[in-house]
């Protein structure tokens, strides 16, 4: 399998967000990657400008960051041949690697306004580097910039950030320096594509967590209603367990859960809900071990919630009382 570290630019609407296209928020126009073999060696180099077709004049501060003209731009290949030529230049056996998760997301949206998302089968598992650099140096949950972690591993600065090959380069040159095993064990899933039927959904099992991403539903109310999704069950021995914490939501997004497994102690429970682009509804759910102290954290965050939730009663009943006088 090979690595295909890439790196994307994009254009936005010049004239403000109310003007711009709501298909195509962010328009691609530069494709820069780099592969890799398995040993991290690099293979070959692909790159790209893009001629722009959906807005026609360069935002301020893309200008700005990238520093290219419209003219430059002009010159580029268009994106609909751009695109079909990186992935037969990819090949077949590989995964995509990326810094951060939005340049997954922003080539699958460009490909589905020009018709060509059938070329790139979804949910996509991939390698974000960002996230894998956090876990090999930091704490696992702080996102850095590239420069900031080509300066923390002291990687010389022979091209200027800001252009999509320098940073892919720039990006390999992390991935190499991360320990196999932290790149094996840490891999994501872009559900820009999610999962359209039970079939489809994913469950993965990894070291220390379970993940499951569902089909979508109607509303959030029917998704918290599926048995899949509501359950708590210890990945490690497929039991049952009991919960200590029933799901609750701080902010309706994210809801979490405490249970506890005899034999293998704690497990926090954690689901997002996500909005798919047809405005139902999907979920990401994590179950991971976790200490007693994980578990109290949670019970405090519920307990607050609990407490802002009867002051809101209280405050209401107060002001229905005044009214009423």
């Amino acid at each position: 399998m090979n690595y295909i570290v890439f790196d994307l630019e994009w254009n936005q609407c010049p004239y403000g967000k109310d003007r711009e296209n709501p298909r195509l928020p962010f328009e691609i126009i530069e494709i820069g990657a780099v592969k890799l073999d398995e040993e991290k060696n690099v293979l070959g180099e692909f790159h790209r400008l893009i001629h722009p077709m959906v807005y026609k004049r360069i935002h301020y501060r893309t200008k700005e960051i990238l520093g290219m003209s419209m003219k430059m731009l002009e010159s580029g290949d268009f994106f609909y041949d751009a695109v079909k030529d990186f992935l037969e230049w990819c090949g077949e056996d590989y995964r995509f690697c990326s810094w951060g998760s939005m340049d997954l997301t922003e080539l699958q949206r460009n490909m589905k306004y020009y018709g060509l998302l059938d070329l790139l089968k979804g949910p996509i598992r991939y390698y974000d580097v960002q996230k894998l650099f956090s876990m090999e140096y930091e704490d696992g949950k702080s996102r850095r910039s590239l420069e900031y972690g080509i300066d923390y591993l002291n990687i010389a600065k022979t091209r200027d950030f800001h252009h999509a090959l320098t940073d892919a380069y720039y990006t390999a040159d992390i991935l190499a320096r991360i320990d196999e095993e932290v790149i094996r064990m840490n891999d994501s899933i872009d559900c820009y594509q999610n999962p359209q039927s039970r079939e489809e959904e994913i469950h993965v099992i990894s070291e220390g967590y379970e993940k499951y991403i569902s089909r979508e539903f109607e509303s959030k109310e029917d998704a918290m209603k599926e048995r899949e999704i509501s359950a708590s069950r210890c990945f490690l021995c497929g039991k049952n367990v009991r919960k200590k914490i029933r799901w609750f939501s701080i902010n309706s997004k994210n809801y979490y859960c405490v249970a506890y497994c005899g034999k293998h102690g704690y497990l926090k429970g954690k689901i997002r809900m996500k909005k798919a682009e047809d405005g139902k509804f999907y979920v990401v759910k994590t179950i991971k071990l976790a200490g007693e102290d994980e578990a109290v954290e949670i019970r405090e965050k519920r307990d607050i919630l609990k407490r802002k939730r009867r002051q809101k009663k209280k405050e209401a009943k107060q002001r229905l009382t005044i009214d009423n006088l």
